[in-house]
């Protein structure tokens, strides 16, 4: 899907005909030049004068797959009740961008015709008003829409709207059930499709195995040399390659002819399989496809959402899985990993593939898989549980490290990080808001963006971050809990 927003112009008649011709001019200039530096097509659709002009979009953008969102300003006075009727129905990621034409007050041109085509000020104001009284979810965005600053914010938020056009239309295939008495792969399906979108259903896992039977050995031979070209080949045993070589195949197959986007397994459940698809599910993933191991289907299709909204429409975001600590005084870090199932955006370096023994599931022969470290930089862990009558989404600041020790004997890809805004306290405040042990770790969606993403969705937000106390967090999740009860 190639996404668009849309930019709506609010003003009125009052002003005569030349300057409703300039708003239009200059809105549609404006969205062309915005255009350019963001990461999606800003399309200019009216200057808004009517309360049938705004229903009227709002019914369009909210039955227009590609349109992902509405950006709206007011380059004049726009008097906001006629906006009632289009925002009580907009369906849509709402941002209100709080900008004016010009950027300087200009000495000598100012006077009374200029103070009636330059009302930004004057009509934001009122704009921001009614979504107040309406309570609308919505980004506001102040500043000049020729500023780099601004451009970030629009592009932030753009990528959390798609992320919300992604939510809505995500399916998740199931490959058997989740691992057995694991509390937090569980949760309500129906109201995570009712909130989200989400359509997770269950395929057995002998229809994969039916799949994989009639791949072909061109076929096989094909996505083998794929992994040659991408990834460094460390292992004799090129047999494991091209089992998972055709897990892959099969699996993409089923995925795409089903429309989903996302996918789990669990060790548990191998019904006619000779390996848990390790290098498999990490090609997929990184292609953009959502993976949750041991049935975890809400980390599956948060992974694939993050990933949508990262850089390109699939950036570094991976599953991943808290491990074990280094608690050593002074040098306190999280080790990330998975048996298997790190996506490789997330390496520093080429990743190898190796194969190696399983020693847990009911795997027959050692799966292949890709190994690597993590790269260093600023990221976040997120979690999306169910609290029983709602969803809360717990993001966390990281700061990923080279790791400290090579870990040779380690033979997973791994992510070593030190948790905002300590690993002690982050611990703690991840435990005591509910947070999983799978999560989503992502190098290029900020907890901004994840924010935006939560209140776009209408669930809880958790942030934890450089300032974030147990006691705070404590406060905080006290007051969420009465609030989201009357909700």
């Amino acid at each position: 899907m190639k996404y668009e927003f849309w930019f709506v112009v609010g003003s009125q008649f009052l002003y005569g005909p030349e300057v409703l011709e300039t708003v239009e001019a200059r809105a549609r200039e404006m969205a062309a030049e915005l255009s350019k530096v963001l990461p999606y097509p800003l399309v200019y659709k009216v200057t808004a004068k009517t309360n049938k002009e705004i229903t009227d979009v709002v019914k369009e953008a909210n039955y227009r797959d590609e349109c992902a969102g509405i950006i709206t300003w007011c380059h004049t006075f726009s008097p906001s009740k006629m906006w009632i009727n289009g925002l009580a129905n907009l369906q849509k990621p709402y941002c209100h961008l709080a900008t004016q034409y010009n950027k300087e007050i200009p000495n000598e041109e100012i006077d009374m015709d200029f103070m009636n085509l330059n009302q930004a000020a004057h009509g934001d104001r009122e704009h921001g008003f009614i979504a107040a009284r309406l309570r609308m979810p919505r980004k506001v965005v102040a500043g000049y829409w020729q500023d780099e600053k601004v451009h970030k914010r629009l592009s932030d938020w753009m990528k959390a709207a798609v992320g919300v056009a992604v939510s809505k239309d995500m399916k998740v295939m199931r490959f058997g059930d989740n691992m057995r008495e694991v509390a937090v792969t569980e949760g309500d399906k129906v109201e995570v499709q009712r909130k989200l979108g989400w359509q997770v259903n269950t395929w057995a896992v002998g229809d994969l195995v039916k799949e994989m039977n009639k791949v072909t050995e061109a076929e096989v031979d094909a996505l083998v040399d794929e992994y040659e070209a991408s990834y460094v080949i460390a292992t004799d045993n090129l047999y494991a390659i091209r089992y998972q070589a055709k897990e892959e195949i099969a699996m993409k197959k089923m995925l795409d002819r089903e429309g989903c986007r996302a996918f789990t397994n669990t060790f548990q459940d191998l019904y006619g399989m000779e390996q848990l698809p390790g290098l498999a599910s990490q090609h997929l993933m990184a292609q953009g496809y959502g993976y949750g191991g041991e049935g975890d289907w809400k980390v599956s299709a948060m992974t694939a959402i993050l990933k949508a909204m990262g850089e390109n429409g699939n950036g570094a975001s991976g599953f991943m899985e808290d491990y074990t600590y280094h608690l050593v005084e002074g040098q306190e870090y999280s080790l990330g990993a998975h048996m298997l199932e790190v996506c490789p955006s997330l390496a520093a370096d080429k990743p190898r593939i190796e194969t190696h023994h399983l020693g847990i599931g009911m795997n027959e022969k050692d799966p292949a898989r890709l190994v690597f470290e993590g790269k260093a930089g600023r990221g976040i862990v997120v979690s999306l549980i169910d609290m029983g009558g709602r969803l809360r989404l717990i993001v966390q600041d990281i700061e990923a490290v080279k790791p400290i020790m090579p870990m040779p004997n380690l033979p997973v890809a791994r992510v070593m990080w030190r948790a905002l805004p300590d690993l002690t306290t982050g611990v703690e405040c991840w435990i005591t808001a509910g947070g999983a042990h799978h999560t989503v770790l992502s190098y290029d969606v900020t907890a901004e963006q994840m924010r935006d993403w939560a209140r776009m969705m209408d669930i809880e937000f958790v942030h934890i971050g450089a300032d974030t106390t147990p006691e705070k967090l404590e406060e905080e999740l006290l007051v969420k809990d009465l609030v989201w009860k009357l909700k």
